[in-house]
């Protein structure tokens, strides 16, 4: 007969084993409520569920995923819907998936980064005698003894926020996060100086150095500490404990309410306050009293030399409740998601070329209270509004002409300082090109311009051979996910590639962007390039391929490269937006280059300035240089060519298509691959066997330069003289023969800058030295363009160049 255990001894079995289960579960695996956390301790970034709670609950420390970008190691509110962040360990690089914090048997606090494999010391505390960690109800995060003395706390190491009971003491420095949701460190600072002073600065961003004070205390010598007490006072003491000055102040209670002080990211200190009742609105609130915020009106407090303001190059503040940012007619922001990054001009800038004024071709549209102070470079008065305005028309350099009471102050762009403030009085003239304004996107004009835009960048990337082998790869990938997947309607990609800055777009929100894939722009073998506009993206432009056709290889290659080309961000790099992968629609998004790319450029009708062409060559250079030593894997670019170098709006190089691209691990040099590239680029290793490193971009750059410095292709056959027919050959002849005015016929700029322009050829000749070892690196080349580097005379690149044409 079997035997049965009674119903309450069985229970309790089962209650012991559910009690066993859970002691084994991995420490990190679920958030924990310990007061103290011992040696040897982790938590690992899988979700916001990772983190270490403070006894009551209402703090938490471990890892909070931001957007879809990654995880940030921080401190936060943890009982409210709003885990508002107050601390923050890798602001400046997020985390990806499967990263950790451990503090180990000796008591040091480790990041250790799951994408590069790094180690960071947040807390170097060993031999200290570290017994154990704590997440305190008071928000800080500590390392402490046996005898419960804090060896390390976070309250001493602030980022943009102070809490009750916390201290800022002289040194100590509070930054601005980038943006709203972007916690890196953004352009305001505030600080209690070595010398007693409290200042709110601006900062020469991206640096964090001081720039601009546009607040203080005014107590040189005598402040030493900020203290924010139990009763809701932020206050400035000196030595002895004295009281200052108020900092800030609110009246609600402390009991009540959740308190805090935080540095936001748009240059104002403030002090919120969030109930805890549960029958609360759920968000945090301002106060608007002069008590409870620190500048009262930014706009009007910031006055640079250096720098944009409050709003950035040619943006424009107004205060109301607060500071908001604009853009002055016909211009827009340079970022929609980070507005303090200023303006730009939506139209092309007068000509300063000397054949025409073109005043017929400009107007003007009124703002009144407007106002960029410290932009001006002329002023004249007495004079009439109608005299202020002809003098701007016929000036190249005018962009803003701000007239009041017989005052006339001529500027130029990027302005600074840009405000709207109803006490300045000051109209703003602001001269816009006629029929030219993308803020008219109705109007024929612009559909047409921007239709024929996106035709000519649809078709460069499809003509690209790079682009094609790109496209084989990726549907490669989407073939083999699609087998083994093929029961499920979506699949996801960040499940197998983690880490990629990309978006996943539905098909419904391309087809709907695309209007149903109509507008086609460009066919190819392998894709097909449609005109988009992304509704959810304030009406974006974007190129929108869809792929139509697949090719073995290797998965794991693929994965390896998709995943570092989605973690890239440079100015000078073109972004992949995001694509869909769902079902049978395997489609890509691409950023939108409105002025096409540089191969038309270049050897178009437009004929560029010396100067374009300069500042040209120097962003692929930089561009270059962040794939081969600033980004997490080392990217061989492998066909760099006019083709593939696309312009933005503001004529800023931006480097395209990858797909030809081959990675390094961060411990390789050189690599082994079949022959990429294109005809006249590429480099001879190629063709020796030789191991391919990042010396063969180098190359392609160089013959790239030649192009851009001499306005012609690296090979003409029907050039006039057969000596001239392979640029390489032709312009070192030139240059050994001191005979450079032949490469420049009517580029009068050029010549008059004839010093620069030889310097930028023997950098050429450098790059394209047959020999590898001869040619700089990236990084040395960037440091030539910019002048910081000499250039010695370069030898004679040889005539492999003509050997492969």
């Amino acid at each position: 007969m079997a035997f049965v255990l009674p119903y309450p001894l069985y229970l309790l079995l089962l209650l012991l084993l559910l009690l066993l289960l859970l002691q084994l579960l991995p420490f990190s695996a679920v958030a924990q409520t310990y007061k103290n956390i011992s040696l040897g301790s982790s938590l690992t970034a899988l979700d916001n569920n990772s983190f270490w709670a403070s006894p009551s609950g209402e703090f938490a420390f471990g890892f909070q995923e931001v957007g879809s970008n990654g995880f940030l190691l921080a401190i936060w509110f943890n009982k409210i819907a709003e885990r508002t962040i107050v601390w923050s360990a890798n602001a400046n690089n997020l985390l990806q998936k499967g990263s950790k914090v451990v503090l180990n048997a000796d008591g040091q606090l480790l990041l250790n980064d799951a994408a590069t494999s790094k180690q960071l010391l947040l807390a170097d505390s060993a031999g200290m005698e570290v017994a154990y960690a704590a997440m305190l109800d008071t928000g800080n995060f500590v390392l402490a003894n046996r005898n419960s003395r804090y060896l390390w706390e976070s309250f001493t190491r602030p980022t943009n926020t102070l809490l009750p009971t916390q201290t800022l003491n002289q040194g100590t420095i509070l930054f601005a996060p980038t943006t709203a949701t972007n916690y890196s460190k953004g352009r305001f600072m505030f600080t209690l100086q070595a010398d007693g002073n409290l200042l709110l600065y601006t900062t020469h961003y991206p640096w964090d150095s001081a720039n601009f004070a546009y607040w203080s205390s005014q107590t040189e010598g005598i402040g030493y500490q900020v203290i924010f007490n139990q009763t809701g006072a932020i206050y400035l003491a000196s030595k002895n404990g004295s009281i200052l000055t108020t900092v800030l102040n609110n009246t609600a209670s402390t009991t009540g309410f959740y308190h805090r002080a935080t540095l936001d990211y748009d240059g104002v200190l403030r002090y919120y306050v969030y109930p805890k009742s549960t029958n609360s609105s759920g968000v945090w609130l301002k106060a608007w009293s002069t008590l409870s915020i620190i500048p009262s009106n930014i706009c009007v407090s910031i006055s640079q030399d250096k720098g944009g303001g409050a709003c950035g190059f040619n943006g424009l503040c107004q205060h109301d409740q607060g500071p908001s940012c604009q853009c002055p007619v016909g211009y827009s922001f340079i970022d929609p998601n980070d507005e303090l990054r200023g303006c730009k001009q939506n139209f092309v800038q007068q000509s300063c070329d000397g054949t025409s004024p073109e005043t017929d071709l400009f107007y003007f549209e009124e703002m009144q209270n407007t106002a960029w102070p410290q932009s001006d470079y002329e002023k004249f008065t007495p004079v009439t509004e109608d005299w202020c305005r002809q003098t701007c028309l016929a000036d190249c350099f005018c962009a803003v002409a701000n007239f009041r009471n017989g005052d006339c102050w001529i500027k130029s762009i990027p302005l600074r300082n840009g405000r709207i403030d109803p006490s300045n009085g000051a109209k703003a003239l602001i001269k816009i090109r006629r029929g030219n304004s993308t803020l008219k996107p109705e109007h024929a004009h612009s559909r047409r311009k921007n239709r024929s835009t996106l035709i000519l960048v649809g078709s460069v990337l499809l003509s690209s051979s790079g682009f094609l082998n790109f496209l084989l790869v990726l549907i490669t990938y989407m073939v083999v996910s699609g087998f083994y997947f093929k029961k499920g309607k979506v699949v996801q990609p960040y499940s197998v590639i983690p880490g990629m800055n990309l978006i996943c777009f539905t098909y419904e929100e391309l087809n709907k962007a695309t209007n149903g894939f109509k507008e086609e722009l460009g066919r190819g073998a392998f894709a097909t390039v449609f005109r988009g506009d992304l509704e959810s993206d304030n009406g974006r432009s974007v190129a929108v391929k869809r792929l139509n056709t697949t090719v073995k290889e290797s998965e794991l290659e693929f994965k390896a490269e998709l995943s570092a080309i989605g973690r890239t961000n440079h100015r000078n790099l073109v972004q992949l937006i995001g694509f869909c992968n769902e079902g049978e629609h395997r489609i890509l998004v691409y950023e939108f280059m409105s002025n096409g790319s540089l191969a038309s450029f270049l050897f178009g009708e437009s004929r560029p300035s010396w100067h374009q062409r300069r500042q040209i060559a120097l962003g692929t250079a930089r561009g270059l240089l962040y794939l081969h030593e600033e980004c997490s894997s080392q990217i061989i670019h492998c066909d760099i060519k006019p083709q593939n170098v696309l312009l933005d709006d503001s004529f800023i190089a931006r480097i395209s298509d990858f797909g030809l691209a081959k990675l390094l691990k961060t411990d390789q040099t050189r690599t082994t691959t079949g022959i990429r590239g294109t005809k006249g680029y590429v480099a001879p290793e190629w063709f020796k066997n030789m191991p391919i490193t990042t010396k063969v971009d180098v190359y392609s750059y160089g013959i790239l330069l030649l192009e851009i410095i001499c306005l012609r292709k690296y090979f003409e056959a029907e050039a006039e003289d057969e000596d001239q027919m392979i640029l390489a050959d032709w312009a070192y002849d030139c240059y050994v023969e001191k005979k450079l005015h032949l490469l420049f016929d009517n580029d009068d700029e050029a010549v008059h800058d004839i010093k620069n322009l030889e310097k930028y050829l023997m950098i050429a000749f450098w790059c394209i030295q047959e020999d590898p070892s001869l040619r700089p690196t990236t990084k040395k080349l960037t440091l030539m363009l910019e002048g910081t580097v000499e250039v010695s005379i370069p030898p004679d690149p040889s005539s492999f160049t003509s050997s492969i044409l």
